[in-house]
């Protein structure tokens, strides 16, 4: 009996240093590497980065490095679309802070995807769960380039409850630029989880779709919930990603269960 005891604890370290190791080491210096270069460039603020180094990690744990790959094209997407116009986003007073992104703005990004990504730490095959966080994903990423493109580029947004003009920066207020930019991103971040081997390339137009939705959700929101007195931009964010992953998932499961 003690043989076997011994034999199993052996072969529980071999799987530890043979499979885990490998695994976890390099995935966790890659988003180490990540967070600090992000916080270098005042993409993210410390604690911003603190809190993308945990649930990239998380995430990377769960999906594994296709996920990761995932995630840094959402960042480079609304890197990039955040510092494009600045200069006229800061005379509208709806310019990023020059610190970067806080914690609260990570966590709000990335929640939805991260709940997505949890369940596969046991149950790694369910396709869906990686439609679902794809789409989290791809929302957040169309989310963030349409409003901050629409701020830079568009003079006359329309308010998405009424279609009336609203001035730059009003929580609910689209635009065709800002929409043309968010399809783009929702569809680059798609097609970079395809490529990465994350989902396959047959769900392209369900994810972009549940995005596209989740943004717009994120407007209707904006219209008609967000204030000071109300739900937080954070919070918008949040609940509009968990919608294009739920919205997605549910799509995802009605054609599994009628195929």
């Amino acid at each position: 009996m003690e043989t076997l005891a011994i034999a199993s604890e052996r072969l529980q370290i071999h799987h530890f240093f043979a499979f885990i190791v490998p695994r976890v080491v390099p995935l966790l210096s890659l988003t180490l590497a990540f967070a600090l270069t992000a916080w270098g460039m005042r993409a993210v603020t410390f604690s911003g980065a603190l809190a993308g180094l945990v649930i990239t990690s998380f995430i990377g744990l769960a999906a594994g490095l296709p996920a990761f790959l995932t995630i840094f094209t959402v960042f480079v997407l609304t890197f990039v679309a955040t510092r494009l116009g600045y200069g006229k986003k800061q005379r509208l007073g709806a310019a990023e802070h020059h610190e970067g992104r806080r914690a609260s703005q990570v966590y709000a990004n990335l929640g939805a995807a991260a709940m997505c990504a949890a369940p596969m730490l046991y149950l790694p095959g369910v396709r869906g769960l990686l439609i679902g966080m794809t789409a989290a994903l791809a929302e957040a990423a169309a989310d963030t380039v349409s409003s901050e493109l629409g701020q830079a580029f568009n003079d006359r947004p329309l308010l998405i409850t009424s279609l009336e003009p609203v001035p730059p920066g009003t929580d609910g207020g689209i635009s065709l630029v800002g929409t043309l930019a968010g399809f783009i991103a929702a569809c680059i971040v798609t097609a970079v989880a395809i490529f990465a081997g994350l989902i396959y390339a047959h769900w392209f137009w369900l994810v972009v779709g549940g995005a596209m939705l989740g943004m717009f959700f994120d407007s209707l929101l904006g219209a008609t919930l967000e204030s000071p007195e109300g739900l937080g931009n954070d919070s918008v964010n949040f609940i509009s990603s968990i919608f294009a992953a739920f919205f997605t998932l549910l799509v995802w499961l009605v054609i599994q269960i009628r195929s």
